[in-house]
């Protein structure tokens, strides 16, 4: 875990550009016509990731201001209302505090999603934004939760111990 400002910082581009990076491929696969359902892995090519890779080159950004401003704060402090550092393992506190921060994150990243890629660039009618930001909530919270739990925070950690090995 980051133990300066400045590692803080670089722990959380790497959170940011790790998670926009695959809420990315998830978006994209799904806007390209992926469908498990249906046979979805023949629609999948490799224009995904490098189509996802410029996306989440700006939506990481946007990623990293709004976890620093109210995402982790939130995330920390849903933490520390459910749990007891004291009491409660190391791990069971982590998976709290990244539950809460996806809680807040999602929401706030599919608000920036709908309004830069419904209404600033497919010009869709300002009037159905609450309409499409719930849809993009509802498809996209299930794929974060786990893409967190799973991916982005355990290789952001190793990724992260690497480059500060603990002395």
């Amino acid at each position: 875990m980051p133990r300066t400002k400045k590692q803080g910082v670089i722990f959380g581009l790497l959170m940011s550009y790790v998670m926009a990076y695959g809420m990315e491929v998830y978006n994209i696969a799904i806007k390209q016509g992926f469908n498990l359902n249906i046979g979805g892995f023949s629609t999948m090519t490799n224009h995904v990731f490098v189509s996802a890779a410029i996306e989440a080159s700006y939506m990481g950004v946007f990623v990293f201001i709004t976890s620093s401003l109210w995402g982790n704060r939130i995330g920390a402090a849903f933490a520390a209302r459910h749990t007891d550092p004291h009491k409660d393992s190391p791990y069971f506190c982590r998976i709290m505090r990244q539950a809460g921060t996806v809680a807040i994150m999602c929401p706030t990243m599919s608000l920036i999603a709908s309004i830069l890629f419904n209404l600033i660039l497919a010009h869709a009618n300002p009037i159905n934004l609450p309409a499409i930001w719930v849809g993009t909530v509802i498809k996209n919270l299930p794929m974060a939760f786990f893409w967190n739990m799973f991916f982005a925070a355990p290789f952001t950690h190793w990724l992260f111990d690497k480059l500060f090995p603990n002395p």
